[in-house]
């Protein structure tokens, strides 16, 4: 087996320079624009001036075949340019800035010169409106000439540097977003990749391999370009084809740019709406990277126009559906793109997604996020679970986790899952990016991916079965046990059995309305009307009857209600009456059905949570029977009906396998701390006064 080298790190590149001058143009957008509007513009005007530099070798030789022939085919201008783009203008933003008076025009005059796939970007950053925008606030003109001073050639800026300048403004611009929507830093992707590539993946070694990279919640694409740039390191000869999939439309514009410049098919980069469409149907990847947005809706009033009807379309394709494991709660897609990550994964395809702590334990048994952790476990896909530091990222504080996920398993790990507690393994910025207050330096990544091909348990990294996560759901109950009497308190507690035949305070309440009623209710309300005196007679005749004596079965207890009450209710009123009027009493008599089998009490219902690896006779024997002598176990699971009840469930409890114990202080510890506190407070107040005075 060859060792794939993870610790390759980029030179250290600086883009400090740069970086502030372009961040100094800002400051020219003052009275303008709000400071958390300076993206943009800064970003587009990057964008323009990076495309402009890259395409300045080449612009005459472009100029002069469009001038013969202006219906040049633009592929076989490509070939010209040197680029998938190019521009047919003569202007330039060193030319625009020689007309300052019509600077507007002419500037939009330059960008329509630009081929399709540019102008595609320009208008999800809606260039245009900010032109005039910075036209009517007086300050085009001098962040043109800024920007026209500007050397982002590609002699000089790399693709590389470039993405670091693109990181850098993004982060100092876009630092509001909402939580789910930050851009992922370059020192979390280079441990994703390095994850990846840990095991698994020596294939990527063969000669002119071909290797295929997907992102389905792509943004500006760093995952693509930083995935691209560390398997160009270990193959030269790699054909590297990046795909990316981005619903936002300025993420996706900034992303497109660095295709361009990487040469990439731009093919393979759309701006479309993954819960919605597979834009590449018939492609299976080596590699997924991704990190989609936690706690987005894919369903309900708060979610993408069609979305919710594209998921549940997609869902009943059944087995071929990309989420055939079933679908989470409509307010957080994650486990939809986990989903679809596999589903888009070739026979031995690896993934590292990025979430947060909430698809590790949420939902009930049968809910949809319980499922997919259980499809995950049962097909054995879930390799390895890190937990990251919080404080990473540019625009959220929440705790976040690599999932590794895998088709092609190594023997060592087959039916395990590997959990790793990397919370305390960071090195701290010296200053802030919004946020982002730690960071992973190549260091933390070594440490962090020897955990992972060590596959060893210490105090940060547990192994575990598949099986130690799937549960059974069981329903304990005791038997039915119930004693019977007409006392003021059994009476009370039996109203809400009977509320469909009559409910007082609901009767009130319909009765007042102002209102005008639904149909419904004004059903319900006639049907109150009708039995509140039979209501009102058979509560004044239980209580007329009301005596201290207690009946220890339904069979002795049910004469004494029906002599008093069959004039005026029917049967299965008067049994709703009677079950009103029990309750638990272990003195009673078991009660049996017609073929003497124990009747059990849905009252005493109890769920316990039985790993799937332990019996259930195991289990009762041990946490159940020493306290509950009598009670029985139910598996109520029920697949075959037309909605199935399911009762086996997964979960991933990652915090609590990692939880340590911290003792308390001593009472007498707490007692001296309090009467510091407490002296320090009274002499500070004796201070004060004493200024005072």
């Amino acid at each position: 087996m060859v060792k794939i080298d993870t610790s390759w790190d980029e030179q250290p590149v600086d883009i400090t320079s740069e970086a502030n001058f372009i961040w100094s143009i800002a400051n020219k957008l003052r009275g303008t624009y709000m400071p958390d509007k300076y993206g943009d513009v800064i970003i587009p005007m990057t964008i323009i001036r990076r495309f402009e530099c890259a395409l300045e070798p080449t612009k005459d030789k472009v100029l002069a075949q469009y001038e013969a022939m202006p219906t040049y085919p633009a592929r076989a201008m490509y070939k010209i340019s040197g680029f998938q783009f190019y521009n047919t203008s003569k202007f330039d933003l060193q030319e625009l800035c020689n007309d300052p008076d019509n600077i507007n025009s002419n500037f939009k005059s330059y960008l329509s010169g630009f081929s399709a796939d540019v102008q595609e970007i320009l208008r999800n950053l809606d260039i245009e409106s900010n032109i005039n925008k910075m036209d009517k606030g007086g300050c085009l003109y001098s962040v043109v000439k800024a920007f026209s001073e500007l050397d982002l050639s590609v002699a000089k800026f790399d693709s590389i540097k470039m993405g670091y300048i693109f990181e850098n403004l993004i982060a100092r611009f876009y630092q509001n977003v909402d939580a789910g929507q930050f851009y992922t830093g370059r020192d979390i992707i280079r441990l994703c990749v390095s994850l990846l590539l840990a095991e698994g993946s020596e294939d990527i070694l063969e000669d002119n391999k071909v290797v295929t990279v997907l992102d389905q919640a792509c943004g500006t694409g760093g995952m693509l370009s930083t995935a691209y740039t560390y398997l160009k390191h270990l193959n030269l000869t790699a054909d590297v084809h990046l795909f990316g999939q981005e619903l936002m439309g300025q993420s996706y514009a900034v992303g497109l740019a660095e295709m361009l410049i990487k040469d990439q098919n731009i093919d393979n980069f759309k701006h479309a709406d993954t819960l919605k469409e597979d834009c590449f149907p018939n492609q299976k990847m080596r590699f997924v990277l991704e990190n989609p947005p936690f706690g987005t809706p894919w369903g309900g009033k708060d979610a993408k126009q069609g979305q919710e009807e594209s998921v549940k379309e997609e869902y009943l394709k059944g087995d071929s559906s990309r989420w055939s494991a079933g679908l989470p709660k409509t307010n957080d897609a994650q486990l939809l793109f986990v989903q679809s990550a596999l589903n888009k994964l070739d026979d031995n395809g690896r993934a590292a997604i990025i979430e947060n702590g909430s698809p590790l334990f949420t939902g009930n048994t049968a809910s949809g996020e319980s499922q997919v952790r259980r499809w995950l476990l049962e097909n054995d896909y879930l390799d390895t679970i890190v937990a990251m530091p919080t404080d990473l990222f540019y625009n959220t504080e929440l705790a976040t986790y690599i999932w590794i996920l895998s088709k092609n398993k190594s023997q060592k790990r087959k039916g395990k899952v590997q959990f790793i507690d990397a919370t305390n393994i960071y090195e701290k910025l010296r200053k802030p990016l919004g946020k982002k207050k730690n960071e992973f330096s190549k260091e933390n990544r070594e440490q962090i991916t020897k955990l992972y091909t060590d596959f060893a348990e210490n105090n940060i990294s547990q192994i575990h079965d598949n099986t130690e996560f799937i549960y059974r759901e069981y329903t304990v109950m005791q038997p039915m046990q119930r004693s019977y009497a007409i006392t003021e308190q059994r009476i009370q507690k039996m109203l809400p059995n009977i509320s469909s035949f009559f409910d007082p305070v609901k009767f009130a309440e319909l009765q007042s309305s102002n209102e005008k009623l639904s149909t419904r209710d004004v059903r319900k309300l006639t049907k109150f009307r009708k039995n509140k005196t039979i209501y009102d007679q058979l509560i004044l005749i239980l209580r007329n009857n009301i005596s201290d004596k207690v009946y220890k079965s339904p069979e002795s207890f049910a004469p004494v209600v029906e002599n008093l009450l069959s004039t005026i209710v029917d049967n299965k009123l008067m049994k709703k009456i009677i079950d009103g009027l029990s309750q638990m009493d272990k003195s009673a008599e078991i009660q049996t059905n017609k073929k003497g089998d124990v009747i059990y009490d849905r009252d005493t219902a109890d769920t316990e949570i039985v790993n799937i690896r332990t019996s259930i006779e195991q289990y009762m024997n041990k946490e159940v029977l020493p306290f509950v002598p009598d009670a029985k176990a139910f598996f109520e699971e029920d697949l075959g009906k037309k909605k199935p009840i399911i009762k086996t469930g997964a979960e991933l409890p990652f915090t609590r396998y990692f939880y340590r114990y911290q003792k308390q202080e001593s009472v007498e510890v707490l007692e001296n701390k309090i009467n510091t506190l407490e002296n320090s407070i009274s002499m500070g107040m004796k201070k004060l006064f004493a200024k005072k005075r």
